[in-house]
């Protein structure tokens, strides 16, 4: 019976290990295998990581208070059966990918269990029954066991890196007759990326980076799998979360030209000051060739008022700033899109017509017909490909659900970025309606920045969905003193919740702006 009780226990404790280490790994993975990141999500969620549920499984101990051996094992069997039943079953937003790293993070992690759960058995087959104590402690805390993985696999993972970042390095440096392209900025570079590519591929054979691949992996993994001889241009987006990233970007990507969209406070968890930000994002252009050219967005002052020592030209563009290289003129919006008048340096003019909302998206579209144009571009075909531009997904994306008009803003959010979409819904007919969980990682001006968003919300939304309870305080606190009245806003937990109250509050006609999704390492 003794052995029945024993492989039943484990089995249960097998599996719910799994499931617990599985969810650990998922949120190891969207902190981008970092350790510090990883430990400082547990600290914030660890009523939720080691919640009571998880301390059940000691109670192991009370039936061996009375001697009663095989009670504790019928414990474990019964409360792990409860455990895996009961467990969380919400839908993930972002679901783990089975990378390599990951195959190799779960091979270890299983192991390091494994000898932990033979370890409390063995004790407790030569009659040390408390031993078994170990089951559960990783159950409890399986994040240490997924701390401990990560950081065996370390050198093992920077070899692997460093084998795929050469022979990336290797085929870019062997087409001599490509140009890269790469793109930077707090906000607005995986836009200028899509758009960029729309208009150069008219003209030349070109490959960007997919979806979000702004990392030294992401462009290996392009480069490695897609770029081929026959191409011409190679755009590369390059994100940063602290000084040093884009330095890296550009030794591995060797760019021509460089563009910064935007600078402003974005991951400011990480980089702490503006200053940071603006140095990082400027090892952009300080990376370029004599023959190279940085084209810089001349309405942004964070962009302009840093004065690096460049060796390459310099060009800029922008609507607001008249001394523009670049510039946009009589610049009008309706509902079919925005339109606006365009100059060169060289005083050439022409009409841009494009379907994309948002003042943002005009600064965007200058980035690229500035490039086009020093790429040798005419102006007359670059007027013709900006119209074949089009939304990119889930950033300011028009749809239609029923009677009910959808701007999908949820791939990410920032203070310029959700200001310009407020600025959108607020020009539509119908009543508006804001959902949003906020903006984050901007560091110690975060409650400010999302009080600030609360009050422009005020002004241009007839209701507002706050989703997050916890992360929302600031938003409700901007409604309040602008004076919103109570009875137009509400706060839910999920994205879910949020939709089952839209159905009941909006109504034919609606204009609804989802302005950020979290991720599931984000809900509360």
């Amino acid at each position: 019976m003794t052995v029945i009780l024993m492989l039943l226990a484990g089995l249960g404790w097998l599996l719910y290990a799994a499931l617990r280490l599985r969810k650990s790994v998922h949120m190891l993975q969207l902190n981008s295998y970092r350790n510090d990141r990883f430990h400082t999500w547990n600290k914030q969620h660890l009523g939720k990581t080691a919640a009571v549920r998880e301390w059940l499984p000691f109670l192991f101990v009370v039936p061996l208070l009375f001697g009663w051996e095989d009670g504790s094992l019928i414990v474990l069997v019964v409360i792990y059966a409860a455990l895996i039943l009961l467990r969380d079953k919400s839908k993930e937003k972002k679901k783990l990918a089975y990378t390599n790293r990951v195959k190799r993070l779960l091979a270890t992690l299983a192991l390091l269990a494994l000898i932990l759960g033979a370890a409390g058995y063995i004790l407790a087959v030569y009659g040390f029954y408390c031993g078994l104590a170990l089951l559960p402690l990783v159950t409890l805390l399986p994040f240490v066991l997924v701390t401990a993985a990560n950081t065996v696999n370390h050198p093992i993972e920077t070899a692997i890196i460093n084998s795929y970042l050469n022979d990336a390095r290797r085929i870019i440096g062997s087409m001599n007759n490509l140009q890269v392209i790469g793109i930077t900025g707090s906000y607005g570079k995986t836009s200028v990326k899509h758009f960029l590519n729309t208009v150069l591929s008219q003209h030349y054979s070109v490959l960007m980076t997919p979806e979000s691949f702004n990392t030294p992996m992401g462009v290996t993994r392009t480069v490695r799998g897609q770029l081929r001889p026959t191409h011409e241009i190679f755009i590369a987006e390059m994100g940063a979360k602290q000084a040093g990233d884009i330095r890296e970007l550009c030794e591995l990507a060797q760019p021509k030209y460089g563009i910064i969209t935007s600078i402003g406070p974005q991951h400011l968890e990480s980089f702490k000051t503006l200053d940071n930000v603006q140095k990082t994002k400027y090892e952009l252009p300080e990376a370029l060739p004599e023959d190279g050219i940085a084209f810089l967005n001349a309405d942004d002052e964070n962009v302009m008022s840093y004065r690096p020592s460049l060796r390459c030209r310099k060009v800029t563009f922008g609507y607001r700033n008249e001394a523009a290289d670049y510039r946009a003129t009589d610049v009008s919006v309706s509902s079919k899109g925005t339109a606006f008048m365009v100059t060169t340096p060289q005083g050439e003019t022409a009409g841009i017509e494009t379907v994309l909302l948002g003042e943002h998206n005009i600064t965007n579209i200058l980035a690229c017909i500035a490039v086009g144009c020093e790429l040798g571009v005419p102006l007359a075909k670059l007027s013709k490909s900006v119209k074949k531009i089009k939304p990119v997904q889930h950033r300011l994306e028009l749809k239609k659900s029923g009677p009910i008009t959808i701007i999908d803003d949820s791939f990410n959010s920032n203070p310029v970025g959700s200001k310009a979409a407020l600025a959108v819904l607020k020009q539509m007919e119908g009543k508006r309606i804001l959902i949003t969980p906020g903006m984050i990682e901007l560091g110690e001006q975060e409650y400010e920045l999302n009080k600030a968003f609360g009050t422009y919300a005020a002004q241009a939304c007839d209701y507002v969905i706050l989703v997050g309870p916890k992360q929302t305080a600031p938003i409700r606190e901007g409604l309040k003193e602008a004076g919103y009245p109570d009875s137009q806003y509400t706060a839910v937990r999920t994205f879910t919740e949020a939709m089952q109250h839209l159905n009941q509050i909006s109504e034919p006609g609606s204009v609804v702006l989802l302005e950020n999704d979290l991720p599931d390492n984000y809900n509360e």
